[in-house]
């Protein structure tokens, strides 16, 4: 199918991209230049730049149509895609068009731009390597799908009220969303609880899937994909007329309030049963309207379930969609006639796997009794799976009965529960860590058991992030000056060039323009004295990342500039983002007193100009994008062996961040790629970590015998910050489960080595230069193509223009 004549031609010099824009803001906007807002502008100029990416998915869809390719499925509960306008105008090519053309009309870009609202589809790392890993499959003319859910209200915003975090509804679609590409006549039906019987699964409750999807431009190619979306739905016959016409309104619309609840927001508050339940129904609605989605696609060319698995690739981001696995066999056996084991052969080579965790309490199980209410049928399937599995167990190492009990998909006790990880990794061809720590700890701990089994499903795919989102646009100073260095911009697509500016690390005037570029970006943030240096944690609050250990720095730091200002060091401004999940109390109660610290420091006058400590709400990839180009340091201070891998610690390392850190997830790679005199390393490392616990460790024997580290301790029980902190510390003296107490007087010694580093202002310059020289690994690029070689085994399809 040739398109390249058959689409309408859109322009590409400022008059034409002008009169497009006229265009849409008469036809499809519905308004004039003299009575348009600025939102109409927005969205006009959103259709305008929209249309050029379609017409080039027109095209992408007709090349993958014509050669049949291998598809990459993408199963995600998250996509943190970011704010959509900027990148959408670098990938059409249209930078300087759209600007331009909106001025022409009488519309400040500036204003225009503020209106573009960031989707509220994700929440942290694991839904922004996702977006990385669409962006990088797109550019390297990868056929691949997004699947994911449309959250009505996101996660939440996060604001604070007397310090605390609150959470507010993110009502991030609230004026549309002009970027999407809804398909209400697409809609796959759900089913929920009822019975199973001779006649097979008869669902108790039925819901519908609606999808959009949102357009996955390549940069420098004309590939676009797309990402799937689903939002529930009532089905038609939901409204209850007769209810409403005597007055019982709300008896009326119910069912149809209780069927969309599912896509209403991202991660539903499991302190609850009913929440526990939702966020099941979540799962299992993803799931199931994406492989109808998938098989439909699938027919478009093929009609033999023998090259099924030849021509689908089924990536699951974490457990969350593990559920994929059953619904699959349900699929084949209950709805395709295809007998157990051809079923079962044909799943366990579609599906791969990525762990993104070694936390226990994050490998999902579920209650039997509540998966096989919800589920009866796939409680059958999961049951027979099992049984499969343990008499493979059974065959290999006769009388283990221990090695069944914990390979079992059933956990016996104290609570009969299904392991999502167990099934996920039973299921699947192909299981990655996300880095090369976290993937040997995998094999080695978390997973031993399965990898003693089947050694040759385990392997490594480093994260990356994506160089266009994370420098070119988050950054666009020292993209600027890198791409003068390299005489070109071709890392933005190979960023091993990179490599190209270790040798300009000795340089005196590109050092000198590279602290202009840094100082600029600290400027722009416009957090006080950018000659300070900023020091910043940013991710999601958890007490593994141990935000709780930089509190207890800043609070040292704050004490010696009391008691003893010549301890103090270097002026600092420290800087907290991120959310606590709304249930986590222990994180809230962290956020609360940083935030209680921050004050205290704030109003007092000794500390003006040399210690300030700041935390923005609602951290998200617009504020990132703002923070990490003005870092100077990155802190990743995790218990060595917890932390998978992280991205953040990445991406600020790209752009010349000096990472802090320990010996956890990706910071292992990075020390070994930017050089270890470029890294500040402390603290144990993870098999330290792990004979520490294992040991009877006492935290209170650090807090006695460290009299800064019991100055810092006591000064939040005696209430120095005010009536808050009292259950922080008293977690850390009676429990402190990821060792902060055991680390600190490490971590602060090497805070005082970065203090004597900053100091020397070459040297420092010097140690950010290499830092984003050796950072060109990391790019989600070459995540991809390590998946391409390693678990997808997919093809690039080029796209004529």
């Amino acid at each position: 199918m040739d398109l390249r004549n058959g689409l309408r031609p859109l322009g590409s010099t400022p008059a034409e991209f002008e009169r497009d824009l006229l265009s849409n803001l008469y036809y499809r906007r519905g308004t004039t230049v003299e009575s348009a807002s600025a939102q109409d502008a927005y969205e006009t100029l959103a259709l305008t730049v929209r249309d050029r990416l379609a017409a080039r998915r027109a095209r992408t869809a007709a090349a993958h149509y014509e050669s049949n390719p291998r598809w990459v499925y993408y199963l995600s509960a998250e996509y943190l895609l970011g704010p959509q306008l900027e990148q959408n105008l670098l990938y059409s090519g249209t930078t300087e068009l759209a600007p331009a053309a909106l001025k022409a009309l009488g519309f400040d870009p500036a204003e225009v731009a503020a209106l573009d609202v960031e989707p509220g589809l994700g929440n942290g790392g694991l839904g922004r390597l996702a977006a990385c890993l669409l962006d990088s499959a797109a550019t390297m003319d990868i056929p691949a799908v997004g699947y994911g859910i449309y959250y009505d209200l996101g996660i939440f915003r996060q604001a604070f009220r007397d310090g605390e975090q609150v959470e507010q509804p993110d009502n991030w679609a609230f004026q549309g969303n002009p970027w999407e590409f809804p398909a209400p006549d697409d809609r796959h039906r759900v089913g929920f609880y009822g019975t199973v019987g001779p006649d097979g699964w008869q669902p108790g409750e039925v819901v519908e899937g609606e999808p959009s999807h949102l357009l996955v431009p390549g940069y420098g190619t004309e590939t676009v994909n797309i990402v799937r979306l689903w939002r529930a739905r009532a089905c038609q016959e939901s409204f209850d007329l007769g209810r409403f016409s005597r007055g019982m309104y709300v008896e009326a619309v119910e069912q149809a309030v209780h069927a969309e609840n599912i896509s209403k927001v991202l991660y539903p508050d499991d302190s609850t049963e009913s929440g526990r339940e939702l966020r099941l129904k979540q799962q299992y609605f993803l799931v199931s309207c994406s492989l109808r989605d998938i098989i439909r696609r699938f027919r478009f060319r093929n009609d033999d379930w023998a090259v099924f698995a030849d021509k689908t690739v089924i990536q699951l981001n974490d457990t969350h969609p593990t559920l994929a696995i059953p619904e699959l066999m349900r699929l084949l056996v209950d709805e395709e006639g295809l007998g157990w084991e051809r079923a079962w052969d044909i799943v366990r080579r579609t599906f791969a796997y990525t762990c993104h965790t070694l936390l226990p309490e994050a490998l999902e199980t579920w209650p039997v009794a509540m998966l096989g209410r919800l589920l009866p049928r796939h409680l059958e399937i999961i049951y027979r799976i099992n049984e499969g599995l343990l008499d493979e167990v059974r065959a290999a190492f006769p009388d283990d009965l221990d090695r069944v009990r914990r390979m079992s998909l059933i956990q016996e006790d104290p609570e009969r529960r299904v392991r999502m990880a167990n099934l996920a990794v039973t299921g699947t061809f192909a299981v990655n860590g996300v880095a090369e720590l976290h993937s040997k700890l995998l094999a080695s701990t978390t997973f031993s058991d399965f990898a003693t089994l089947w050694p040759d499903r385990f392997r490594n795919v480093t994260n990356g992030v994506s160089p266009r989102r994370f420098i070119r646009l988050a950054n666009p100073g020292l993209s600027k000056l890198i791409t003068s260095a390299l005489d070109g911009d071709r890392w933005l697509t190979d960023l091993s060039l990179l490599e190209g500016l270790a040798p300009l690390a000795d340089d005196a005037a590109f050092r000198a323009q590279w602290r202009v570029e840094k100082r600029l970006a600290k400027q722009a943030l416009g957090l006080g004295d950018p000659d300070a240096m900023l020091d910043v944690m940013i991710k999601r609050f958890h007490e593994y990342k141990r935000q709780q250990l930089k509190l207890l720095h800043v609070i040292t730091l704050y004490q010696r500039l009391k008691s003893d200002p010549s301890r103090f060091g270097v002026p600092r401004t420290i800087l907290f983002a991120g959310k606590a999940a709304p249930a986590y109390h222990a994180a809230k109660a962290i956020i609360h007193l940083i935030n209680a610290v921050a004050a205290t420091i704030d109003a007092d006058p000794a500390a003006a100009g040399l210690l300030r400590v700041v935390f923005p709400p609602n951290y998200n990839v617009t504020l990132a994008e703002k923070i990490i180009p003005a870092a100077d340091l990155s802190e990743q201070i995790s218990m060595a062996g917890k932390e998978a891998s992280g991205t953040g610690n990445m991406k600020l390392a790209l752009n010349g961040a000096v990472t802090i850190g320990t010996l956890d997830g990706a910071n292992v790679e990075i020390r070994d790629r930017v050089g270890a005199d470029n890294f500040f390393l402390f603290g144990l490392d993870a098999s330290a970590a792990a004979d520490l616990r294992a040991s009877a460790y006492d935290p209170r024997a650090y807090y006695t015998s460290d009299g800064e580290l019991r100055a810092a301790i006591d000064a939040i029980l005696g209430g120095d910050f005010g009536a808050v902190g009292q259950g922080v510390a008293g977690s850390l003296l009676d429990r402190d489960e990821y060792l902060t107490l055991a680390d600190y007087r490490a971590y602060v010694d090497e805070q005082d080595r970065v203090a004597a580093a900053w100091q020397d202002e070459e040297r420092w310059t010097r140690m950010s230069i290499l830092n984003a020289a050796g950072s060109g690994f990391f790019s989600s690029d070459r995540t991809v193509a390590d998946y391409l070689d390693r678990v997808w085994h997919a093809s690039p399809v080029r796209v004529r223009n």
